[in-house]
């Protein structure tokens, strides 16, 4: 069990799958979350109040920190690739150094964000990047010229407004027993302390949800994704 987490920003992962992350690392399986760039110039508005005057690289050094603060409290590797953000931009060599990351650690599982996100221009580009990366990553060439891995599930993690990005969640994962893992790195997070309350509730919010599709009262707190490929099994069951 390999679980990939790639956002767009240093922060996307711990609001958007800590959760997950913990409960797949409470289960045995090895992760990796893959920061594509610090959201230094969108993402880090508390940090550009307190000093305006404050350098883009001392922005990107305060962020790293605090990624790798949150990334320890989930017990992850956190990887930043620092492609910039607001806009970042897509080149062949990003696409390649995607491409080759995932094929080095060959995950079961790939999260990341969704493909339409109108408020966000980084968020729908990070979804871009995923998709050719994978598919490459999976299938390109023939076995005897290009490494090729075992085409990893993918999923799509919630956007900040799911009903205007065309996010249908049909995957919900209770991570009640790791939701102070969850709190404890979104506590490290302080360029975004206005998240922590959103989130924390649309953790429980989502969990109703989780109970009255399952019926399985113990959830308190669940994460909720759009699966992006068909699940292939050998029973309906």
């Amino acid at each position: 069990m390999k679980l990939l987490v790639i956002g767009a920003h240093s922060g996307d992962f711990v609001w958007r799958a800590a959760g997950t992350i913990a409960k797949a690392r409470e289960e045995g399986a090895e992760t990796l979350v893959v920061a594509l760039s610090y959201g230094e110039r969108g993402e880090s508005g508390e940090l550009w109040k307190e000093d305006p005057k404050r350098s883009v690289e001392s922005v990107k050094v305060i962020r790293h920190e605090q990624a790798q603060r949150a990334a320890d409290a989930l017990d992850t590797p956190i990887q930043f690739l620092d492609w910039g953000d607001y806009p970042m931009l897509l080149t062949d060599a990003r696409v390649e150094q995607l491409t080759n990351l995932i094929g080095d650690f060959e995950p079961t599982v790939i999260l990341t964000h969704s493909e339409r996100d109108p408020f966000n221009p980084d968020h729908p580009l990070a979804f871009q990047a995923v998709q050719r990366a994978r598919l490459l990553s999976s299938g390109a060439g023939v076995p005897s010229a290009f490494k090729n891995i075992d085409p990893p599930v993918w999923y799509s993690f919630e956007p900040h407004q799911p009903e205007l990005c065309g996010f249908v969640p049909d995957t919900f994962i209770d991570i009640t027993s790791v939701m102070d893992q969850k709190r404890a790195a979104m506590a490290c997070m302080g360029a975004q302390t206005y998240l922590r309350d959103y989130y924390a509730e649309l953790a429980s919010r989502r969990a109703n949800h989780a109970r009255r599709i399952s019926g399985q009262k113990q959830i308190q707190f669940a994460e909720a994704y759009q699966r992006q490929v068909p699940r292939v099994t050998g029973s309906i069951f």
